[in-house]
């Protein structure tokens, strides 16, 4: 049985990893097949083009690998939500948009896994809490 030499951890758009920084510099080190990871990176996110993916990415000491992909980041779920670019420099001040608590819990629904969360009711405040920190307010 091979054992973990290495945890990668990476946020790659869906469907578009390329050997190039930031995916060959990280995983150059580790000695795997960066174009083997690519492929099936791309492969496997195909669907979700458009959004950033996390990835983790186990490296065993026969140089083979495995990787989980993640939900994207809560903040990119509300900024796809709102169909904005980015949030707000001054959150307190300028406010960029408004998400529904039916939004929310939509947001809630794909992330449910990732949060450290024990009801549905504590992931809509993780969520909200997000939200309001990119200048978003929650009606």
């Amino acid at each position: 049985m091979a054992r973990v030499v290495k945890k990668i951890k990476l946020q790659i758009p869906a469907g578009k990893a390329t050997p190039a920084p930031p995916v060959g510099t990280a995983l150059g080190p580790a000695g795997i097949n960066i174009g083997d990871f690519v492929n099936k990176f791309n492969e496997a996110t195909r669907e979700q083009m458009g959004d950033i993916i996390p990835v983790e990415l186990s490296v065993y000491d026969d140089r083979t690998f495995d990787f989980i992909l993640k939900n994207p980041p809560a903040s990119r779920l509300i900024l796809k939500k709102l169909d904005i670019k980015k949030g707000s420099g001054k959150p307190q001040a300028q406010k960029v948009g408004v998400l529904t608590k039916a939004q929310v819990r939509e947001i809630v629904d794909q992330k449910m896994s990732d949060l450290n969360a024990a009801t549905p009711e504590a992931a809509d405040r993780i969520i909200e809490g997000t939200a309001r920190s990119m200048g978003v307010d929650i009606k």
